[in-house]
């Protein structure tokens, strides 16, 4: 027989309501939730879709960095980013710096990539433009 689990009663319920909060292992944002931060001035979004995808329609205040240039764009010196995508480059300590594409998928990897160059705060918005356009649009 296995020992009962320890900790506090719904400790493992609220394990469960954060990993909720996480897909494969990379902080996700919600449309609600985004709505606020977005309200509040305190969310930085970058579309990691292609320029024709973001040409298309995107977020409004969306900066695109496709996600084949997010890696040499988040490691650029602040300057040659400002020159290049006309935007001050995020910084590492940047609190909801939110990643999102059209689907999940790419924004899910500019997450997870900005997360091991040290970008604390990047969040992926796990709805995507999909959502965003069919409830926003």
């Amino acid at each position: 027989m296995l020992p009962a689990p320890r900790g506090r009663p719904g400790s493992a319920f609220l394990r469960l309501a954060g990993a909720a909060r996480t897909m494969a292992g990379a902080p996700t944002v919600s449309l609600p939730e985004l709505r606020s931060l977005l309200a509040s001035g305190q969310a930085r979004l970058i579309d990691v879709r292609s320029r024709e995808e973001a040409a298309a329609g995107t977020i409004p205040g969306a900066l695109n960095i496709p996600v084949s240039e997010l890696e040499s764009a988040l490691q650029m010196e602040p300057a040659a980013f400002q020159a290049l995508y006309s935007a001050e480059k995020p910084k590492l300590e940047e609190e909801n710096l939110i990643f999102f594409c059209q689907m999940g998928r790419r924004g899910l990897q500019a997450t997870q990539l900005a997360q091991g160059l040290g970008y604390t705060g990047a969040r992926n918005f796990a709805g995507a433009y999909r959502e965003w356009s069919q409830k926003e649009g």
